[in-house]
């Protein structure tokens, strides 16, 4: 591991600590070093706050503020070079004198998108930009979606039977598949927490009227929505016709990230339109003999599996 890849590692872990409140804005973390030693650090805490880079700096003891002249910032996003609620960190970079800057990646958001890097360029200061990128990208990779595909990042979800079977043909109140157990819920929930929207099919609220909440979790819960071309009565949520509705409105709305919880139907609509990024595929013990089909993914890879006692949970990416 070289000396960059280092101290880059110590920003992720400092960015996930904005996890909870830095939304909509990415979570970010910044790292001062002079030498061998830090000096300063921080992360972006709250949206509308200061970001990871200026916390970072305002670290650093007076006694070690000369040393900045001296010294790398290593920050694991592009600094912003605007004025939004706060001012933009490229300048502040500049203005402390340090000499060198090392990036993990760059801020696809349309007023950054490589101008700080260019404003810290033209400054003379020595700008490294790639470390784990890719790690990088995955720490955000809401906010990635979101700024470069103009849509939200779109997480498939649902629990299926080891003979693939997602539900009862009659499904109805008392006659229910029942595949999760206890752990797989709380997943479940805490799933939901880490994402802005989730939705499902008319006919799931029809016949399970779901809560869709984090009660086995702590957290937000996500804004309810449903794919349905009329509102169904005494159910709140956000209503959209259409698949392609849905993703152009949540987009427009501002929701960057959207779990689709929906039945067979409402899980198809969404893969064979190629609008999912991942899936997570619950496969429990029990044997349907008949029923729902589970849905059938494209073009795929598994990233990994964990079990939750008998039941294995599969994290799958779209290619």
């Amino acid at each position: 591991m070289s000396i960059d890849e280092h101290y880059m590692r110590r920003c992720l872990q400092l960015a996930r600590n904005g996890f909870q409140h830095a939304r909509p804005n990415p979570m970010v973390g910044a790292v001062v070093v002079c030498g061998e030693r830090i000096i300063g650090e921080g992360y972006h805490v709250r949206c509308g706050e200061g970001h990871a880079e200026v916390n970072a700096l305002a670290s650093v003891r007076p006694s070690d503020e000369h040393l900045l002249p001296e010294s790398t910032i290593y920050v694991s996003l592009e600094p912003c070079a605007h004025y939004g609620k706060t001012p933009p960190c490229a300048r502040l970079i500049v203005e402390k004198r340090l000499r060198r800057c090392v990036v993990g990646c760059i801020d696809p958001f349309s007023k950054v998108q490589g101008r700080g890097i260019a404003i810290l360029r033209e400054a003379g200061i020595d700008v490294t930009v790639g470390v784990l990128e890719q790690e990088c990208l995955d720490l955000n990779k809401h906010f990635m979606t979101y700024h470069r595909f103009h849509r939200p990042f779109i997480t498939l979800k649902w629990a299926e039977t080891s003979d693939g079977f997602i539900g009862y043909a009659d499904q109805c109140p008392g006659h229910r598949l029942t595949i999760s157990n206890s752990l797989t819920r709380m997943v479940c929930h805490q799933r939901r927490t880490e994402h802005d929207a989730i939705l499902v099919g008319r006919h799931t609220v029809m016949t399970d009227h779901p809560r869709l909440d984090v009660r086995h979790w702590h957290g937000d819960a996500p804004l309810r929505v449903v794919l349905a071309h009329n509102e169904v009565d005494s159910y709140p949520a956000l209503y959209f016709s259409s698949v392609e509705e849905a993703v152009r409105g949540l987009y427009d709305r501002g929701v960057q990230s959207l779990l689709v919880e929906g039945g067979r139907q409402t899980l198809q609509s969404f893969i064979d339109r190629g609008l999912w990024d991942e899936a997570f595929v619950e496969t429990g013990p029990s044997v349907a003999g008949e029923g729902v089909c589970s849905p059938v993914l494209n073009e795929h890879e598994l990233v990994g599996t964990t079990f939750y006692g008998s039941n294995r949970m599969a994290w799958i990416k779209h290619r």
